[in-house]
């Protein structure tokens, strides 16, 4: 576990004065995930809402899953995949900036990223309103209430049926990507065995419901999680997948319910590395955690094509 405190603001400038500019992305190819109406979906009326604002695209009302394409350039493909799964309560998806730096900083590694646009509850128009509505400015950082967490399910509300009916479809959503990236690795450069998922918040939830579904070509070889807890009951599976966890120390129900789960792959021997960050809520960037899970993702083997300067030092003899 590691905890680190925000930088100050003058050491912050500094570092990002010469931070090296990201990488400008290209989107290979958008796709429907499923041929025709999506199972589950095909009677929902709401319309898909797309409002953007300062560099973020929030989404509402997805009923046609699909999927957005990055690669790598060729010379860089290093075969390994993650299913990027967005953030925004199951209500919405919000692809803002921060998923664009981290997805250029995985191309970069040769990492093949896809962003799954999985299903989210239907708004009416009236909610989608009072959703995007301005805000005004909180002078205090974002407090949670705590909750019990037990077998690591940090859900809000775990007896909601319209809520737990399109995680349910989220899940299937997650199920059909990995099996349709696997697919295209031949086309995509991709190694099947190193197809992981990278979930945002309730993204993080829709990957560990991938994950205990178990079904067969559509299990995560590994899993990164970006302050996205279980948002259902957990057991560790006996082929449990590498876990990277990212959060913030006072994210309550996040918190506390990753912790849960590193406990859990823990007391099983099973590989998991969590990074606690001393910061405000909704404030980390890959600046802050991003150098650190390629280090790990080099260590685990997920990406082969060169040794890390962090691993080449541990395979080096004490001087």
């Amino acid at each position: 576990m590691v905890l680190r405190k925000l930088l100050v603001p003058g050491l912050a400038a500094a570092m990002l004065a010469f931070a090296p500019a990201t990488p400008a992305l290209a989107q290979q190819d958008t796709m429907d995930l499923y041929n025709g109406p999506a199972a589950g979906s095909q009677d929902w009326s709401e319309p898909l809402v797309v409002h953007c604002e300062d560099g973020r695209e929030v989404r509402y009302n997805t009923t046609q899953p699909r999927l957005r394409v990055f690669l790598p350039e060729p010379d860089k493909a290093d075969g390994a995949a993650i299913v990027m799964l967005p953030g925004g309560g199951l209500r919405q998806l919000s692809i803002g900036i921060d998923m664009h730096d981290t997805i250029a900083m995985l191309n970069e590694e040769g990492v093949a990223v896809i962003v799954l646009e999985y299903r989210t509850l239907q708004l009416s128009p009236e909610q989608v309103a009072k959703a995007t509505a301005p805000r005004p400015p909180s002078s205090a950082p974002v407090e949670f209430p705590k909750m019990e967490i037990r077998n690591a399910n940090a859900n809000p509300s775990p007896n909601d049926p319209a809520m737990n009916e399109v995680l349910r479809l989220a899940v299937a959503d997650g199920q059909a990507a990995l099996r349709l990236v696997r697919s295209k690795a031949g086309e995509w450069h991709i190694d099947p065995d190193r197809v992981g998922m990278f979930g945002t918040s309730a993204g993080g939830g829709v990957a560990f419901g991938t994950m205990m579904a178990g079904a067969d070509g559509a299990m995560p070889d590994f899993i990164v999680s970006n302050f996205g807890p279980a948002l259902q009951d957990i057991a560790v599976p006996q082929d449990a997948p590498p876990l990277f966890l990212i959060t913030e120390a006072w994210h309550g129900p996040v918190t506390d319910g990753l912790l849960a789960l590193f406990r859990m792959w823990n007391d099983q021997r099973k590989p998991a590395e969590l990074h606690i960050y001393d910061v405000p809520n909704f404030t980390m960037t890959p600046d802050l955690w991003g150098g650190r899970l390629i280090d790990w993702m080099y260590e685990r083997g997920l990406i082969e094509g060169r040794i890390s300067a962090v691993q080449d030092g541990y395979d080096k003899e004490p001087s």
